[in-house]
């Protein structure tokens, strides 16, 4: 079977049948190197999914307070809520053994200076424990920590594409800016992978905020962390739990869905890692239904070549060839053909797919990639189907006589 004679003969084959053999090579790379970049594009799908959900912390609820829209216990509807420290101290009184922390968030934009140098940036007052939320990173100097807060210090900590702005080439390390008419220090530089917009913001202490602003204890919006260790029921029983609280204290009905809104990280991320999921069976069927077209390609190709070589057979059988020997001669040539094909169309994919990185970033693919084992596995089925393909009709053509063989047009 694996003779010289065999091989010569299977290279003058495809020597003279160029358009066959291509379009049966063809046939397989396409379907290998589809799959291959469909597997590939999935992937970096999900890469998106985990990089865009993972930039914050998952085990946070962002409080929000807004305007009722149905009266309850004497109060109308159309009333603003308003969270303030009395909040962050209910919160983590009632619910100590299920908090690691709370942050209260007031955003303001306005014209932020230094020297000669201006801009619009948000000024985002927070605790110092704000930066488990954001999962922020330090390049220089420090965060705000809780003397900060306590003694109400004017020192701000700027994102990276702030120190870009303001101050060029220098140092912003103790340098001193004016955020809308107060002047703060600088104490830190971070950076946020999440992007431009996160790094051009600026922390300040949300007390020094607040003194600020006629010494209000209002605040915008309430970020709690939860302990991770309650899990994923643990954590929407918290949800339900705050959401009660929150509501009792506020006098606002149970049913009112805009007096108050709590924005569960925990519960978006398991949503999106679901849809992602979806996205990846969908894509894993197509790229399976394309391997089962290229198996029905290269199946009626080699029904083709047998129907074509039903003469030659007939010879051969006639000058004393056996069945096992017709049947290897066009198994062997199958097999090789889909092997060839296979390979060059799983490297050709792997090689697409690894060179395109984050340019289809603006299409929300990022980084796509495939296991090695699993386009080796697919390009060993294609190969073990092809040769199947070939060992049918191989197997019908043995069988025929060759006087019948002979008379075959």
């Amino acid at each position: 079977m694996f003779s010289r004679d065999n091989w010569k003969e299977i290279f003058e084959t495809i020597q003279k049948n160029k358009l066959r053999t291509f379009l049966s090579g063809f046939t397989v790379a396409l379907g290998i190197l589809i799959f291959v970049s469909l597997v590939g594009l999935t992937n970096g799908l999900q890469n998106t999914f985990n990089k865009f959900f993972s930039d914050d912390s998952s085990n946070t609820f962002f409080l929000f307070a807004g305007r009722t829209s149905m009266p309850y216990k004497g109060y109308k509807s159309g009333r603003q809520i308003e969270f303030d420290n009395s909040d962050l101290e209910d919160i983590e009184k009632n619910f100590t053994l299920l908090t690691d922390y709370v942050s209260p968030r007031i955003d303001r934009s306005g014209l932020v200076k230094y020297k000669n140098e201006s801009n619009n940036y948000t000024t985002r007052a927070v605790s110092e424990s704000y930066q488990f939320a954001e999962k922020t990173i330090m390049m220089k100097g420090r965060y705000l920590n809780k003397e900060d807060i306590k003694n109400r210090t004017k020192y701000a900590v700027i994102g990276r594409l702030v120190e870009r702005d303001l101050f060029g080439q220098e140092d912003a390390i103790g340098a001193y800016i004016d955020i809308t008419g107060s002047v703060f220090k600088v104490i830190g530089v971070f950076q946020d992978e999440a992007g431009d917009d996160e790094e051009r913001r600026i922390y300040i202490p949300y007390t020094t905020r607040q003194l600020i602003e006629k010494n209000t204890d209002r605040v915008d919006q309430i970020v709690v962390g939860f302990n991770p260790e309650i899990g994923y029921a643990g954590a929407m029983a918290y949800d339900k739990s705050l959401d009660r609280f929150l509501r009792e204290k506020k006098f606002i009905s149970p049913d009112d869905q805009n007096g108050i809104y709590i924005r569960n990280v925990a519960d978006q991320l398991k949503q999106n890692q679901q849809f992602a999921g979806v996205l990846a069976y969908i894509g894993g069927f197509i790229a399976f239904g394309t391997i089962l077209a290229g198996i029905i390609g290269i199946s009626n190709i080699m029904v083709f070549v047998v129907k074509e070589r039903t003469k030659e057979l007939g010879i051969r059988k006639a000058l004393g060839a056996t069945p096992k020997s017709v049947i290897g001669s066009i198994l062997l040539e199958s097999v090789f053909i889909t092997t060839i094909s296979g390979i060059f169309g799983m490297i050709v994919g792997i090689a697409i797919i690894g060179s395109l990185g984050k340019k289809l970033e603006d299409f929300f693919i990022t980084d796509p990639y495939i296991n090695l084992g699993l386009a080796v596995f697919a390009t060993v089925i294609l190969i073990v189907f092809g040769a199947i393909a070939g060992y049918i009709p191989a197997r019908r053509a043995a069988r025929i006589k060759p006087i019948v063989a002979l008379r075959d047009e």
